[in-house]
Protein backbone atom coordinates (compact mmCIF):
# COMPACT_ATOMS: atom_id res chain seq x y z
CA UNK A 1 0.00 0.00 0.00
CA UNK A 2 2.84 2.58 0.81
CA UNK A 3 4.71 1.48 -2.28
CA UNK A 4 1.97 1.84 -4.32
CA UNK A 5 0.88 5.60 -2.31
CA UNK A 6 5.01 6.40 -3.43
CA UNK A 7 4.31 5.90 -7.00
CA UNK A 8 1.38 7.54 -6.90
CA UNK A 9 2.56 10.69 -5.75
CA UNK A 10 5.61 10.94 -8.12
CA UNK A 11 3.45 10.56 -10.88
CA UNK A 12 1.18 13.28 -9.69
CA UNK A 13 4.36 15.17 -9.56
CA UNK A 14 5.77 14.49 -12.93
CA UNK A 15 2.74 15.60 -14.38
CA UNK A 16 2.50 18.91 -12.65
CA UNK A 17 5.70 19.77 -13.62
CA UNK A 18 6.37 17.91 -16.95
CA UNK A 19 2.83 18.21 -18.70
CA UNK A 20 1.95 20.51 -20.96
CA UNK A 21 -1.06 22.49 -20.75
CA UNK A 22 -3.54 23.64 -22.83
CA UNK A 23 -5.86 27.15 -22.00
CA UNK A 24 -8.94 27.62 -24.27
CA UNK A 25 -10.70 30.73 -24.40
CA UNK A 26 -14.15 30.85 -25.90
CA UNK A 27 -15.15 34.24 -24.94
CA UNK A 28 -12.30 36.83 -24.61
CA UNK A 29 -10.83 39.29 -26.47
CA UNK A 30 -9.62 36.70 -28.85
CA UNK A 31 -11.08 32.82 -28.51
CA UNK A 32 -8.67 30.07 -29.06
CA UNK A 33 -6.53 27.76 -27.59
CA UNK A 34 -2.67 29.25 -25.75
CA UNK A 35 0.04 26.90 -24.42
CA UNK A 36 0.44 29.76 -21.45
CA UNK A 37 -1.53 31.32 -19.09
CA UNK A 38 0.16 35.03 -19.61
CA UNK A 39 -0.79 34.36 -23.35
CA UNK A 40 -4.42 33.39 -21.99
CA UNK A 41 -4.53 35.90 -19.34
CA UNK A 42 -3.98 38.75 -21.78
CA UNK A 43 -7.48 37.57 -23.78
CA UNK A 44 -9.60 37.56 -20.49
CA UNK A 45 -8.47 39.69 -17.87
CA UNK A 46 -10.62 42.53 -17.80
CA UNK A 47 -13.03 40.97 -19.99
CA UNK A 48 -16.66 40.93 -19.20
CA UNK A 49 -17.99 37.83 -18.44
CA UNK A 50 -14.66 35.63 -19.91
CA UNK A 51 -15.46 31.97 -20.10
CA UNK A 52 -11.75 29.73 -20.32
CA UNK A 53 -10.57 26.59 -18.97
CA UNK A 54 -6.85 25.11 -18.61
CA UNK A 55 -7.06 21.33 -19.81
CA UNK A 56 -4.60 18.81 -20.02
CA UNK A 57 -5.18 17.98 -24.11
CA UNK A 58 -5.45 20.08 -27.00
CA UNK A 59 -8.29 18.23 -28.48
CA UNK A 60 -10.40 18.90 -25.52
CA UNK A 61 -9.62 22.39 -25.28
CA UNK A 62 -10.59 22.77 -28.48
CA UNK A 63 -13.91 21.07 -28.44
CA UNK A 64 -14.59 23.58 -25.46
CA UNK A 65 -13.68 26.57 -27.68
CA UNK A 66 -15.70 25.27 -30.28
CA UNK A 67 -19.19 24.81 -27.71
CA UNK A 68 -18.04 22.72 -25.22
CA UNK A 69 -19.88 23.39 -21.56
CA UNK A 70 -17.83 20.99 -19.07
CA UNK A 71 -16.33 23.36 -16.96
CA UNK A 72 -16.04 27.03 -17.62
CA UNK A 73 -13.81 29.31 -15.37
CA UNK A 74 -14.83 32.61 -14.95
CA UNK A 75 -11.76 33.24 -12.57
CA UNK A 76 -7.96 33.14 -13.27
CA UNK A 77 -6.43 29.74 -13.04
CA UNK A 78 -3.07 29.70 -11.53
CA UNK A 79 0.06 30.00 -14.26
CA UNK A 80 1.25 27.16 -15.93
CA UNK A 81 4.41 26.21 -17.81
CA UNK A 82 5.76 28.95 -20.13
CA UNK A 83 5.87 26.22 -23.06
CA UNK A 84 6.09 28.10 -26.76
CA UNK A 85 2.95 28.62 -28.21
CA UNK A 86 1.45 25.70 -30.59
CA UNK A 87 3.12 25.92 -34.34
CA UNK A 88 0.31 25.10 -36.24
CA UNK A 89 -2.48 26.71 -34.70
CA UNK A 90 -4.61 29.19 -37.15
CA UNK A 91 -1.85 32.42 -37.68
CA UNK A 92 -2.39 35.83 -38.58
CA UNK A 93 -0.01 38.06 -40.60
CA UNK A 94 -0.23 41.62 -41.38
CA UNK A 95 2.96 43.26 -43.31
CA UNK A 96 1.43 46.43 -41.44
CA UNK A 97 0.05 44.97 -37.92
CA UNK A 98 1.33 46.61 -34.82
CA UNK A 99 2.15 44.54 -31.77
CA UNK A 100 -0.55 42.21 -31.86
CA UNK A 101 -1.39 39.98 -29.11
CA UNK A 102 -0.16 36.28 -28.62
CA UNK A 103 2.29 36.83 -30.99
CA UNK A 104 5.05 33.85 -32.31
CA UNK A 105 7.56 33.15 -35.01
CA UNK A 106 7.06 30.89 -37.67
CA UNK A 107 9.36 27.97 -37.04
CA UNK A 108 9.40 26.39 -40.35
CA UNK A 109 10.09 28.62 -43.11
CA UNK A 110 9.36 27.32 -46.78
CA UNK A 111 11.45 27.26 -49.99
CA UNK A 112 10.92 30.22 -52.62
CA UNK A 113 8.39 28.63 -55.57
CA UNK A 114 9.22 25.20 -55.66
CA UNK A 115 9.52 23.29 -58.80
CA UNK A 116 7.28 21.10 -58.76
CA UNK A 117 3.78 21.57 -57.34
CA UNK A 118 2.76 18.43 -56.10
CA UNK A 119 -0.28 18.65 -53.70
CA UNK A 120 -3.94 17.93 -55.00
CA UNK A 121 -7.16 18.11 -53.62
CA UNK A 122 -9.35 16.11 -51.70
CA UNK A 123 -8.89 13.65 -49.84
CA UNK A 124 -4.59 13.91 -50.65
CA UNK A 125 -4.68 17.62 -49.90
CA UNK A 126 -2.44 18.83 -47.03
CA UNK A 127 -3.29 19.98 -44.08
CA UNK A 128 0.12 22.06 -44.32
CA UNK A 129 2.43 23.38 -47.04
CA UNK A 130 5.30 21.71 -48.09
CA UNK A 131 8.38 23.17 -45.87
CA UNK A 132 12.37 23.06 -46.92
CA UNK A 133 15.53 24.31 -45.35
CA UNK A 134 15.64 27.58 -47.69
CA UNK A 135 14.98 31.07 -46.83
CA UNK A 136 16.47 30.38 -43.10
CA UNK A 137 17.53 34.17 -43.28
CA UNK A 138 14.82 35.98 -45.06
CA UNK A 139 12.72 38.36 -43.18
CA UNK A 140 9.53 36.51 -41.30
CA UNK A 141 6.22 37.80 -40.41
CA UNK A 142 4.89 37.45 -36.97
CA UNK A 143 2.09 35.16 -36.51
CA UNK A 144 -1.27 35.61 -34.40
CA UNK A 145 -1.99 31.98 -32.83
CA UNK A 146 -5.76 32.51 -33.00
CA UNK A 147 -9.01 31.64 -34.85
CA UNK A 148 -11.16 34.24 -34.01
CA UNK A 149 -15.09 33.42 -34.44
CA UNK A 150 -16.26 36.19 -36.97
CA UNK A 151 -20.02 37.61 -36.04
CA UNK A 152 -22.53 37.95 -39.41
CA UNK A 153 -23.21 41.82 -39.57
CA UNK A 154 -26.46 42.90 -40.79
CA UNK A 155 -24.65 43.48 -44.42
CA UNK A 156 -24.17 39.45 -44.82
CA UNK A 157 -20.69 39.97 -44.14
CA UNK A 158 -18.97 38.56 -41.39
CA UNK A 159 -16.38 40.76 -39.12
CA UNK A 160 -13.62 40.62 -36.76
CA UNK A 161 -13.82 43.91 -34.97
CA UNK A 162 -13.73 46.36 -38.57
CA UNK A 163 -12.81 44.00 -40.58
CA UNK A 164 -14.76 41.69 -43.01
CA UNK A 165 -14.10 38.02 -43.34
CA UNK A 166 -13.33 35.74 -46.29
CA UNK A 167 -12.04 32.09 -46.61
CA UNK A 168 -10.35 31.15 -50.01
CA UNK A 169 -8.62 27.62 -51.05
CA UNK A 170 -7.21 26.16 -54.15
CA UNK A 171 -7.21 22.42 -55.05
CA UNK A 172 -5.99 20.81 -58.17
CA UNK A 173 -6.36 17.23 -59.04
CA UNK A 174 -3.98 15.31 -61.09
CA UNK A 175 -1.72 18.05 -59.95
CA UNK A 176 1.30 18.39 -61.95
CA UNK A 177 0.14 15.79 -65.05
CA UNK A 178 -1.04 16.74 -68.29
CA UNK A 179 -4.40 16.35 -67.72
CA UNK A 180 -4.78 18.66 -64.10
CA UNK A 181 -8.04 20.36 -63.05
CA UNK A 182 -7.78 23.25 -60.81
CA UNK A 183 -10.68 25.09 -59.15
CA UNK A 184 -10.30 28.17 -56.79
CA UNK A 185 -13.28 28.78 -54.02
CA UNK A 186 -14.22 32.06 -52.36
CA UNK A 187 -16.52 31.68 -49.18
CA UNK A 188 -17.76 34.66 -47.62
CA UNK A 189 -20.88 32.99 -45.51
CA UNK A 190 -23.34 30.36 -45.59
CA UNK A 191 -25.70 30.81 -48.62
CA UNK A 192 -23.67 33.97 -49.26
CA UNK A 193 -24.16 35.85 -53.02
CA UNK A 194 -20.83 36.35 -52.94
CA UNK A 195 -19.51 32.51 -52.53
CA UNK A 196 -17.22 31.81 -55.80
CA UNK A 197 -16.76 28.47 -57.52
CA UNK A 198 -14.63 28.25 -60.39
CA UNK A 199 -12.38 26.64 -63.15
CA UNK A 200 -8.66 28.11 -62.57
CA UNK A 201 -7.82 29.85 -66.21
CA UNK A 202 -4.19 28.93 -67.84
CA UNK A 203 -1.89 26.67 -66.07
CA UNK A 204 -3.27 24.21 -63.95
CA UNK A 205 -1.61 24.13 -60.25
CA UNK A 206 -2.45 23.90 -57.09
CA UNK A 207 -0.50 26.67 -56.14
CA UNK A 208 -1.49 29.20 -58.88
CA UNK A 209 -4.97 28.48 -57.85
CA UNK A 210 -4.93 29.49 -54.53
CA UNK A 211 -3.06 32.50 -55.55
CA UNK A 212 -6.41 32.80 -57.96
CA UNK A 213 -8.54 32.30 -55.00
CA UNK A 214 -6.86 35.47 -52.95
CA UNK A 215 -6.93 37.25 -56.20
CA UNK A 216 -10.94 36.49 -56.68
CA UNK A 217 -11.49 37.46 -52.96
CA UNK A 218 -10.17 40.93 -53.09
CA UNK A 219 -11.47 41.96 -55.92
CA UNK A 220 -14.89 41.68 -54.71
CA UNK A 221 -14.05 43.16 -51.57
CA UNK A 222 -13.24 46.30 -53.54
CA UNK A 223 -16.16 45.95 -55.51
CA UNK A 224 -17.73 46.15 -52.16
CA UNK A 225 -15.93 48.98 -51.18
CA UNK A 226 -14.71 47.31 -48.59
CA UNK A 227 -11.61 49.07 -47.06
CA UNK A 228 -10.28 45.88 -44.47
CA UNK A 229 -10.23 42.49 -45.14
CA UNK A 230 -9.29 39.26 -43.24
CA UNK A 231 -8.08 36.50 -45.54
CA UNK A 232 -8.08 33.05 -44.35
CA UNK A 233 -5.82 30.31 -45.98
CA UNK A 234 -4.64 27.16 -45.74
CA UNK A 235 -1.89 28.33 -48.18
CA UNK A 236 1.54 29.44 -46.49
CA UNK A 237 3.15 29.80 -49.93
CA UNK A 238 0.54 32.31 -50.66
CA UNK A 239 0.82 34.08 -47.45
CA UNK A 240 4.52 33.88 -47.34
CA UNK A 241 4.80 35.03 -51.08
CA UNK A 242 2.66 38.23 -50.76
CA UNK A 243 3.86 38.90 -46.86
CA UNK A 244 7.66 38.28 -47.03
CA UNK A 245 8.58 37.23 -50.85
CA UNK A 246 7.28 39.97 -52.94
CA UNK A 247 9.12 42.71 -52.05
CA UNK A 248 12.75 40.95 -52.60
CA UNK A 249 12.06 39.03 -55.79
CA UNK A 250 10.69 42.58 -57.16
CA UNK A 251 14.07 43.91 -55.48
CA UNK A 252 15.91 41.16 -57.49
CA UNK A 253 14.26 41.67 -60.75
CA UNK A 254 11.66 38.85 -60.21
CA UNK A 255 14.56 36.09 -59.55
CA UNK A 256 14.63 33.65 -56.54
CA UNK A 257 17.82 34.00 -53.51
CA UNK A 258 19.13 30.88 -55.08
CA UNK A 259 18.72 32.98 -58.88
CA UNK A 260 16.31 31.41 -60.73
CA UNK A 261 13.30 32.93 -62.31
CA UNK A 262 10.02 32.89 -60.11
CA UNK A 263 7.70 30.43 -61.51
CA UNK A 264 4.68 32.28 -60.50
CA UNK A 265 5.58 35.75 -61.56
CA UNK A 266 2.36 37.19 -63.02
CA UNK A 267 0.32 35.48 -60.48
CA UNK A 268 2.16 37.10 -57.50
CA UNK A 269 2.29 40.45 -59.30
CA UNK A 270 -1.44 40.86 -59.91
CA UNK A 271 -2.02 39.44 -55.87
CA UNK A 272 0.73 42.18 -55.17
CA UNK A 273 -1.22 45.09 -57.18
CA UNK A 274 -4.94 44.19 -55.99
CA UNK A 275 -3.53 44.63 -52.89
CA UNK A 276 -2.71 48.20 -52.62
CA UNK A 277 -5.75 50.37 -51.79
CA UNK A 278 -7.14 47.96 -49.06
CA UNK A 279 -6.07 46.74 -45.55
CA UNK A 280 -5.34 43.01 -45.57
CA UNK A 281 -4.90 40.69 -42.90
CA UNK A 282 -3.59 37.04 -43.65
CA UNK A 283 -4.39 34.73 -41.46
CA UNK A 284 -3.19 31.01 -41.97
CA UNK A 285 -5.40 28.17 -40.79
CA UNK A 286 -4.85 24.38 -40.75
CA UNK A 287 -6.88 22.82 -44.04
CA UNK A 288 -9.17 19.65 -42.83
CA UNK A 289 -8.91 20.46 -39.27
CA UNK A 290 -12.76 21.32 -39.19
CA UNK A 291 -13.02 25.03 -39.58
CA UNK A 292 -16.20 25.54 -41.75
CA UNK A 293 -14.95 28.38 -43.82
CA UNK A 294 -12.14 26.39 -44.81
CA UNK A 295 -13.60 23.45 -45.60
CA UNK A 296 -16.47 25.34 -46.97
CA UNK A 297 -13.80 27.30 -49.59
CA UNK A 298 -12.31 23.62 -50.06
CA UNK A 299 -15.50 22.45 -50.98
CA UNK A 300 -16.21 25.36 -53.94
CA UNK A 301 -12.41 25.09 -54.74
CA UNK A 302 -13.14 21.27 -55.44
CA UNK A 303 -16.21 21.87 -57.40
CA UNK A 304 -14.79 24.48 -59.36
CA UNK A 305 -12.22 21.85 -60.60
CA UNK A 306 -14.97 19.42 -62.01
CA UNK A 307 -16.46 22.06 -64.26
Amino acid sequence: MLRWLVALLSRSCLVSKGGAMFYAVRKGRRTGVYRTWAECQQQVDRFAAARFKKFATEREAWAFVNGGTSGEQQQQPAPADSSPPLAWLPTAINKNAHGPSAVIQENVSQREEPAEDLFCCGTCKRPYEQSANEEHTAKRAKHDEVHLAPTVSGDKFSYMGDFAVVYTDGCCSGNGRNRARAGIGVYWGPGHPLNISERLPGRQTNQRAEIHAACKAIEQAKSQNIKKLIIYTDSKFTINGITSWVDNWKTNGWRTSSGGSVINKEDFERLDNLSKGIEIQWMHIPGHAGFQGNEEADRLAREGASK
